[in-house]
């Protein structure tokens, strides 16, 4: 009888070290048996494939595994290497597009798929099957053995993304493409470019030649974002930069080879100051002294999500212009990504310049609109018509149902899970992205560790996100992504930082299973790989390890509640002003704090070494965030 056992019971049912060190697989596949006996990799090992379209796929395996195993290994046509890559004559009906599967005993490895994405996906897991050496970047001495396994593998969603905001900072091209590389071992499939905002306008437009020469550069400025100054009279623009047609040529096309599709965002109507310093007759005010914004506040938020823009950052819907302006830049857009949706953008559109516009105000009385919100539907939908003529598909945050939108139009909710509810009872298409648990720019642990953020979310929460509400037809989410806004995130090493490891665990949400979910296999896996990532030098988050605080506020006594996201960790801490180490006090049940200026200190151990961040907060601190 086969027996389908998820990782979490797979490893206690074998013994040997090298074994149970090797099914860390994430995703988690859907499917997996394993059996005694290793398969070797070794010098004279033969990669083969049955057709064409596998050829890249073994070539770019044996890209990933040549500098840490020393090998050359040969690839040849048919089905007789030791490594099989092979497309099914007949498909599996199955597996689908994406899925594969994969078969290893001590003779060798065969995955087949049905298409040559498949294949990919296969090698990934075959990789990550591979010691942890694999992933490094000089010669390695290990024996390169994988286990013997038996995996039949597919994707829950058909959407699997990462949003990469390269506005707020400016990412180079190859950085860009290392970020692409990590997520699609990931089994990510979907890369959302954020590519203009205020802070820059990134992608060339040949037709409108200020967007980049104006709307790329801001002036330099250091310091936390939205605390820094506004540009001084005559102050030169130098900080920035722009991709070329030639640029995101060469991105799509490395993105295609590893099965990743590009979905560019163009972000209208609001977040335009950019476009606007270029070309200011686009905005209502048409002021000549716009700016690119260099990270200033340029809005008083009001703390109940409403908020008023100072510095005029939208575009005027009722001058045709501007419809003209976004027809030549979606035409250039059209032709770069060969994808079919074009993001629109359409969040946070401040609508006071609009209110106070004459024009504006003369195009509600034509169209009978009471409600200067109702413009933005307006604008949408003159949008949306021109996409159609390119043949392109509008997707825009879940803002854009507010004006009315046709049912055509694919909504990305990022305001909780409410807008993505009420889309897809409407009939859009949803790509689910909450804050709740997407958002990849937030603090991942305490904040007074890392760099201050507005808002906290932990690998934990993300992991547990079910991107199909109840209630809600699953035909209409398309599936997830993680988002990452770079506001201060200014290099590649912490646009890694932030994104690992939550990233792995949105992975698990959008590949696997929905049964298969449970946090402490996930957790044991996402260990393994922080080993791997260090080796393949990408960065990551060690937040897990951290003690989470919390106080509650009764009668006027504080007490102190410790826990942590990992079972297996004790937490020490101290309040008499010494460092605490695991002699010091052990938690295991609320305590109640002592009057007077305390200063609490909390550290993790794990079998009697320390594991986490010491963490320090006064009373002051204690008391602010207590709950009542």
């Amino acid at each position: 009888m086969k027996k389908t056992l998820f990782l979490v019971l797979l490893l206690a049912s074998f013994s040997g070290k090298s074994q149970k060190s090797t099914l860390n697989i994430i995703p988690q596949p859907v499917e997996i048996e394993q059996f005694a006996g290793l398969f070797t990799l070794n010098k004279a090992t033969i990669i083969s494939y049955n057709k064409a379209e596998g050829r890249s796929v073994a070539e770019m395996l044996i890209q990933k595994i040549s500098t840490p195993t020393g090998f050359s290994l040969k690839v040849q046509e048919g089905k007789n290497g030791a490594i099989q890559l092979n497309i099914n004559d007949v498909p599996n009906e199955k597996i689908g597009k994406e899925g594969y599967t994969f078969e290893s005993n001590t003779k060798g490895v065969v995955i087949s798929a049905n298409t040559s994405a498949g294949l990919f996906y296969g090698i990934q897991t075959l990789v990550q099957l591979l010691p942890k050496e694999i992933e490094g970047k000089e010669l390695a001495k290990t024996t390169w053995t994988i286990p013997s396994v038996k995996v039949t593998d597919y994707p829950r969603f058909a959407w699997r993304g990462v949003m990469f905001d390269v506005s707020r900072n400016f990412f180079s091209k190859e950085d860009v493409k290392k970020y692409i590389d990590q997520l699609a071992r990931m089994k990510f499939n979907t890369f959302h470019w954020h590519l203009t905002d205020d802070e820059g306008w990134r992608i060339e437009i040949k037709s409108l030649p200020k967007l980049t020469k104006v709307g790329a550069y801001r002036v330099a400025r250091s310091g936390h974002f939205g605390d820094r100054a506004i540009p001084k009279e005559g102050e030169v623009a130098t900080e920035g930069g722009f991709y070329t047609h030639e640029d995101i040529k060469e991105v799509v096309r490395y993105a295609q080879e590893r099965n990743v599709t590009i979905v560019p965002e163009i972000d209208v109507p609001g977040h335009s100051m950019a476009a606007i310093a270029a070309y200011p007759e686009l905005s209502c005010n048409k002021n000549p002294k716009t700016f690119v914004n260099p990270g200033a506040s340029i809005a008083d938020w009001y703390g109940n999500g409403t908020f008023k823009v100072l510095y005029e950052n939208t575009l005027n819907p009722s001058d045709e212009k501007v419809y003209e302006f976004l027809d030549k830049v979606f035409t250039e857009v059209a032709e770069l990504f060969p994808n079919k949706y074009i993001h629109v953008g359409g969040d946070e559109c401040y609508k006071g310049f609009w209110a106070a516009d004459e024009g504006c105000q003369a195009l509600m009385k034509k169209l009978n609109i009471r409600h200067v919100e109702d413009l933005q539907g307006y604008f949408m939908n003159r949008l949306e018509k021109i996409l159609k003529t390119k043949g392109k598909k509008l997707l825009g945050w879940d803002e854009i149902l507010e004006g009315g939108i046709s049912p055509e139009a694919t909504i990305m909710s990022w305001r909780g899970i409410k807008g993505g509810i009420e889309a897809a009872k409407l009939g859009h298409d949803v790509v689910m992205t909450p804050t709740t648990f997407a958002y990849l720019d937030y603090n991942q642990g305490e904040n007074t560790i890392d760099p201050p953020i507005y808002a906290g979310l932990r690998v934990s929460k993300s992991y547990s996100f079910e991107p199909v509400p109840d209630g809600v037809d699953a035909k209409y989410i398309l599936g997830g992504q993680g988002n990452l806004w770079t506001e201060q995130i200014p290099n590649l090493r912490y646009a890694e930082y932030m994104t690992y490891p939550r990233a792995w665990a949105l992975a698990d949400v959008y590949w696997s299973p929905k049964v298969s979910k449970n946090w402490e296999n996930f957790s044991k896996r996402m260990e393994a790989h922080f080993d791997r990532a260090e080796l393949a030098q990408v960065n990551y988050s060690r937040a897990v390890y951290d003690a989470i605080v919390k106080t509650t506020l009764k009668n006027n006594k504080l007490s102190l509640e410790l826990g942590s996201e990992l079972s297996d960790l004790d937490i020490y801490f101290t309040i008499d002003d010494t460092m605490p180490d695991s002699f010091s006090p052990k938690y295991s049940k609320t305590v109640e704090l002592p009057e007077g200026p305390i200063t609490l200190r909390v550290i993790t151990y794990r079998k009697g070494k320390p594991i986490g961040h010491l963490i320090t907060l006064k009373r002051a601190e204690l008391e602010k965030r207590a709950t009542k």
